[in-house]
């Protein structure tokens, strides 16, 4: 690794985190902040545009490597979020909200892994 490296994934991580915090403040005031809404809308949003990417880097772009780091690592990496799915499932389970832990769990996971396969499909439409 070098500094270019560096500098891409710490700008695309700028820029990830940022739309983070844009999405999750939305999707708050939209529908409460009493579940976690806005980390399902990152989380699914950000598989989506993941496999996506992963389909037109397959088959139309080839970037550099700086800038594939950039996208996946940086700007996808702190987009999405695994530790704030994680505080919020142990938040719901000391909350003693165990049907509402059991469905944020699965519509994170179904949603997300969904998400990812329509975002390669979809590319995949678009770049044949």
């Amino acid at each position: 690794m070098n500094a270019k490296m560096f500098l891409f994934v710490a700008l695309g991580g700028a820029a990830g985190a940022v739309a983070r915090y844009v999405t999750m403040s939305m999707v708050g005031y939209w529908f409460g902040h009493g579940f976690p809404y806005g980390t399902i809308v990152v989380n699914v949003a950000g598989s989506f545009i993941l496999g996506g990417l992963v389909e037109t880097l397959a088959l139309v772009w080839s970037p550099s490597e700086a800038v594939r780091a950039m996208l996946v690592v940086g700007v996808l990496g702190a987009f999405t979020t695994f530790s704030t799915f994680s505080l919020d499932v142990h938040t719901l389970a000391i909350r003693g909200n165990y049907m509402a832990l059991g469905g944020y769990v699965a519509v994170s996971v179904v949603l997300s892994v969904l998400a990812f396969s329509a975002g390669l499909m979809v590319l995949r439409h678009v770049w044949s």
